[in-house]
Order: structure tokens, then C-alpha cells, then sequence
């Protein structure tokens, strides 16, 4: 008789589909304890930097790879992680990540030099994107469709209050004692690993080989871009774009590429990305506009700016499972357009209220919030269900991928934006409100196109559970 761990992929898999209640709740649980560390990791350092430039004398430039490379590894390590779990188990590489994870965390701790710090953090980054990968892809692949989006729509509340709650959770701790104890926060996601090996199930290997040499043309072509986006380093461009020629080339001449050309053939999958692309990366560029209106405009303090964003985290942490709720209930496609709705409601409210104070920009940032975590709940589901099972591990790899590369562009994209308006906008000597209300105005416009085409690609309702 053969042994259920010995059984081929695919037949436990199929075993695994309709998971008892049990087991889903420990899953959720499981995922979202190890999602809020892994968000709450990066956004309590973002206000830690200047302690940290100031402890080892150094510039902006220098101190920014604290957050710069921690966001160039974490994207790379998300869609390697999504191609190894469709060879490896995914108990296994969820184990090694937070293993590094935690690693990095103990590293950045005892660091008696900027160099051993960073590394820390670039150890933590290859071993925590396992986590959104590995997050992914257990909804996809351990439950049904039709309670796939609940699922999601927990790890999605889960982002935002981390989201929200990090920079308080982080100026608290920095400040009563010192930035590096932020690193043993990390520590808590050994009861994560504990958890895991515990409940998540043991599944055989796949016999597969691992395509390294399209994993590090791809790598070079993603840091590449990444680099040029975040740090504005111009060579990077044209060298980003001959890497992905490259690879393009390499994964069509090989047996087992790193990610298959039929993948990316896949019109629907390819424009899930895309759409993925527009409307995440306004949204992080919205967000990191809005504490530097409140600053400039309402000249309030970083403590009075916490308090007008923590609502809208709040709040999408509550109705982010409201949003997977429903789009199990009605289908995924009508929670994205709901969710890009809100968003663009709340960019165009925003450009014509930034003078009215900091009361509208709370209420609005509420909605936007709110907005966000509907379209994080839903559309990645949306974009699962394009997959076919066997290519779901890099499938959703390469969604995250797009995910935080999306992030990295519309931050430094507005960041950009406001310096070059600033500079040449002679409206702005008048009216300072100007370069923010252009801004939300091209955010807007941006994702209107994320919309038309989500809108031509799945339809105004989609299909409820499509395979």
C-alpha cells in the first residue's frame, strides 16, 4: 500500500482541495500571524533610517539601501519561491524562509557596523518573501474557489493594520530603547514555523530541474530595473533590458525553464499583471504622497500624521474580509472594480479638498484604504484563477513580483514627480496645494487605464469560480 506522502503531487493536491473547517482556520491563522511580521518588518525600520544614518554617519543615499535592498530581495526572493514550491513542498520552503528570516533578524541585532546590519537585512528580505509567495499560494492550491477569496481577503486585512500600526509599533520601540530591538520583533515568527510544521501537510517532490540560469537572468533583469526606479541609476535601464532579452530567448530554448513562454502567453494572466501594475503602484505612490502633504500643507508632526492615517489602516483591516467575503460570494471581478472605484474616488476628492484641512484627508484616506483592500483580496484571486494548477506556484510568484516592483516605481515615481513639479510648477510658489493636486489627478488617470483594462479583460462580473 502505498504511503500518502510517497503519492504523486497532483493526487495530493486533489486530496487537499476541500480541506476541512479545521484545518482552515489554523491556515488563516497560520498565514496572517506570519503576513503581519513580515509587513510590520518592513514598515517599523522606515522610521528608524535617520536613527540609523546618524549612528553610522551616513548620507541619505547610503542609509536608503536599509530600505531599498531589502525591496530589490524580497521581490526577487517572492517568484523564486513561487517556482521552487512547484517542485518542492511548500512545508519545506517555508521552513527555510523564516529560518532566514529569523537568521537576518539575530544578524541585524548583534551588528557592530553598517555592513553587518545590512546584511542582516538582506538575509531577512531572501528569507521573508517566502512568505507572501508561500501565503499565495497555500490559498490557492489547499482551498476551493469558492472560499478562496475569505482567505485572501484575511491576508489582505492583515497587510493593511500592519501597515498601519508599523511605524507606531516602530517609532515606540526605537524611541524607549533602540532601533536595533526592532529586530527582534522578527523573533516572533518562530511560533509561525512551529505552527507550520505542524499543520500544513507533507507533499512529495516533483521531478523537476530548477532553471538557475533563467532564476539569475531574471534576477539581473528585476534589480536592474529596480535599481533605476528606486536609486535613479540610469545604465541600469538599458542593462535591464538586455537581460530581459536574455532570458526571454533562454526560456524558449530550454526543457524546464524558470517560467514557462506558455505562461506568459496566457493574454489573461499577462494583463491581470498589468492591471496589477497600474493600480498598485498609485496606490503606493498615494500613500507615500499623503504624510508629506499632511506635513507641508498642514504642517502637522510625524506623531498628529500617524493619527490621521491609523483609521484608514483600521478600517481595511476590518473590511478587508468583508471584501473576500464577498468576493466569494459574488464573484471576484466585481470586488476589483468596487475596490478601483473607491481608490478613484478618493484621488479625485483628494485633489479638490487638500486645502480643507486634515479632517477630509482622514475620511478619504478611509476609503481609500478600504478600496486597497478589496482590490489586494480580489484580484489576486482573480489573477489564480487564470492559472492552471501546475504553473500556479510561479504564477503567483510572478504576481508578487509585479506586486512590490509596482510598489518600488510609484514610490520613487512620485517622489520624483514632486521635486521636478516643485522646481518647474510656478503655480506651486502660489499655491502649494498645486503639485499634490496634480499628482492625485495622474494617479487618477492612471488607474482609470488599470481599469478600461481589467474592464476589457475579465468583464464587468467575470465568471464566479473560473478554473
Amino acid at each position: 500500500m502505498t504511503s500518502p506522502d510517497k503519492r504523486e503531487p497532483e493526487q495530493q493536491r486533489a486530496a487537499l482541495a476541500f480541506p476541512n473547517e479545521r484545518f482552515q482556520l489554523l491556515v488563516v491563522l497560520l498565514l496572517c500571524s506570519m503576513v503581519f511580521f513580515s509587513v510590520l518588518n518592513g514598515t517599523m525600520f522606515n522610521v528608524a533610517v535617520p536613527d540609523i544614518a546618524r549612528e553610522y554617519v551616513l548620507t541619505a543615499a547610503d542609509v536608503s539601501w536599509v530600505i531599498t535592498g531589502y525591496i530589490i530581495i524580497f521581490a526577487l526572493a517572492s517568484v523564486t519561491y513561487g517556482k521552487l514550491a512547484d517542485i518542492y513542498p511548500i512545508r519545506r520552503l517555508l521552513t527555510i524562509g523564516l529560518l532566514l528570516f529569523n537568521l537576518g533578524a539575530l544578524i541585524g541585532f548583534f551588528a557592530d557596523s553598517y555592513a553587518q546590519l545590512l546584511i542582516g537585512r538582506l538575509v531577512q528580505a531572501s528569507g521573508g518573501g517566502a512568505i507572501p509567495a508561500m501565503s499565495m499560494l497555500v490559498a490557492t492550491r489547499y482551498f476551493p474557489a469558492i472560499s478562496r477569496g475569505r482567505v485572501l481577503g484575511a491576508v489582505a486585512s492583515t497587510v493593511a493594520f500592519a501597515a498601519g500600526v508599523g511605524p507606531v509599533v516602530g517609532g515606540y520601540i526605537a524611541g524607549e530603547w533602540h532601533w536595533r530591538y526592532l529586530f527582534l520583533v522578527s523573533l516572533a515568527t518562530l511560533v509561525s514555523l512551529y505552527a507550520a510544521r505542524k499543520i500544513l501537510p507533507q507533499e512529495a517532490t516533483r521531478a523537476q530541474r530548477f532553471d538557475y540560469a533563467g532564476g539569475l537572468l531574471l534576477g539581473g533583469a528585476v534589480t536592474s530595473l529596480l535599481l533605476f526606479v528606486t536609486k535613479g541609476f540610469w545604465l541600469a535601464l538599458p542593462f535591464s533590458f538586455i537581460l530581459t532579452f536574455l532570458f526571454k530567448r533562454h526560456i524558449d530554448r530550454v526543457d524546464h525553464p524558470f517560467i514557462s513562454p506558455e505562461l506568459l502567453e496566457n493574454r489573461r494572466f499577462r494583463q491581470g499583471l498589468l492591471c496589477t501594475f497600474l493600480g498598485v503602484s498609485t496606490v503606493f505612490g498615494y500613500f507615500f504622497a499623503v504624510p508629506l502633504l499632511l506635513r507641508d500643507l498642514h504642517t502637522l508632526s510625524t506623531a498628529q500624521i500617524g493619527l490621521v492615517i491609523f483609521p484608514g489602516a483600521l478600517t481595511a483591516a476590518l473590511l478587508g474580509v468583508v471584501g473576500g467575503r464577498l468576493a466569494d460570494r459574488w464573484g471576484c471581478v466585481p470586488i476589483v472594480h468596487a475596490g478601483f472605484g473607491l481608490l478613484l474616488l478618493g484621488y479625485l476628492f483628494l485633489a479638490g479638498l487638500l486645502p480643507f484641512g486634515a479632517m477630509p484627508i482622514m475620511l478619504l484616506l478611509i476609503i481609500c484604504y478600504t478600496g486597497f483592500a478589496f482590490v489586494q483580496s480580489a484580484l489576486a484571486k482573480t489573477v489564480s484563477m487564470t492559472l492552471p494548477p501546475e504553473r500556479a506556484g510561479v504564477g503567483m510568484g510572478l504576481y508578487n513580483l509585479v506586486f512590490f516592483t509596482a510598489g518600488a516605481f510609484g514610490t520613487s515615481f512620485v517622489g520624483t514627480l514632486i521635486d521636478q513639479m516643485a522646481r518647474f510648477v510656478s503655480l506651486a510658489e502660489r499655491d502649494p496645494a498645486t503639485v499634490y493636486r496634480l499628482l492625485f489627478l495622474a494617479a487618477a488617470g492612471a488607474l482609470l487605464l488599470a481599469i478600461l483594462l481589467f474592464r476589457r479583460t475579465f468583464g464587468w462580473r467575470g465568471e464566479k469560480h473560473q478554473p
